[in-house]
């Protein structure tokens, strides 16, 4: 016979930090509801996963037309689609997940009342599964790259250093977003209004030597700004990389430190809250 393990809740818990090991425990849980997202997200519809090619195309497609033909933004002689795209690597795989995990708890409180699991699963899970759409985007970039003839620089070998920033990036904002919005609904409506502005705010479009160097500090506060310019940095080798992009994507890890710990702190009477 093999012994049941008995599982005990401390809501008086000291940690400060969620238990990494149980996440690990729910594993299964965990790759379950990652796997369930991907197939939802493209159920019931007329083309299904082709959807995951046209909302970067149409983004791109807009972002080109405004910052290339518009604004005529300078792009250090790379095409800028190809300069486009490299920033809506970024952007996107951020912003996804930025919307999906914050609501994802309070879609889930069904599941969290009657059941007992690390609730950080939920939006640790959303970062999974926006995985897919994150690798078909990179793809996307790989083909203009083909298509531009444009080389990768010898700098490339970065990428994946830049690659986990954004995905911690991603998932820090996703857990805090998630936190909030179980406690304060409100950011709910807060969200979609910060992803809009933070898409230009962000240097899509456009590259952020264009920024005043009196407002530099101030601009790359924003740690997706060092990221999209770091991503850049390994692709095209660009001359004008900013100073301050290393500050910048070392909050990255401030926001998932924060994220951490206030989540570890609101998870202790989420059941009671939701």
């Amino acid at each position: 016979m093999h012994s049941m393990e008995k599982t005990i809740i401390d809501a008086n818990s000291k940690s400060i930090l969620p238990e990494f090991r149980e996440i690990y425990k729910f594993r299964q849980l965990l790759f379950s509801l990652a796997w369930r997202d991907v197939r939802v997200k493209y159920a019931q519809t007329y083309i299904g996963f082709l959807w995951a090619f046209i909302n970067p195309i149409v983004n791109l497609a807009i972002l080109g037309f405004v910052f290339g033909k518009i604004a005529t933004v300078n792009t250090e002689g790379v095409p800028h689609l190809l300069f486009t795209a490299a920033g809506l690597v970024t952007w996107t795989y951020f912003s996804t997940l930025i919307s999906q995990a914050g609501s994802s708890i309070v879609a889930a409180q069904a599941m969290i009342k009657k059941i007992y699991f690390p609730r950080l699963i939920i939006p640790i899970s959303k970062a999974i599964s926006g995985l897919v759409d994150f690798l078909i985007i990179l793809i996307f970039l790989v083909i203009l790259m083909v298509f531009y003839g444009y080389s990768p620089s010898t700098k490339i070998i970065f990428l994946p250093f830049f690659i986990v920033v954004i995905i911690i990036s991603g998932l820090g904002g996703g857990i805090l977003i998630s936190a909030l919005t179980s406690r304060y609904r409100d950011f709910s409506f807060i969200v979609p209004l910060l992803t809009r502005l933070g898409m230009f705010i962000t240097p899509i479009g456009y590259s952020s030597s264009s920024v005043p160097d009196e407002w530099k500090f101030l601009y790359f506060l924003n740690p997706l700004a060092g990221i999209v310019e770091g991503f850049r940095w390994c692709l095209f080798d660009q001359s004008n990389l900013e100073p301050y992009m290393l500050y910048s994507v070392s909050l990255v890890f401030v926001i998932l430190a924060i994220s951490l710990l206030y989540f570890n702190k609101v998870d202790k009477v989420m059941a009671d809250i939701l």
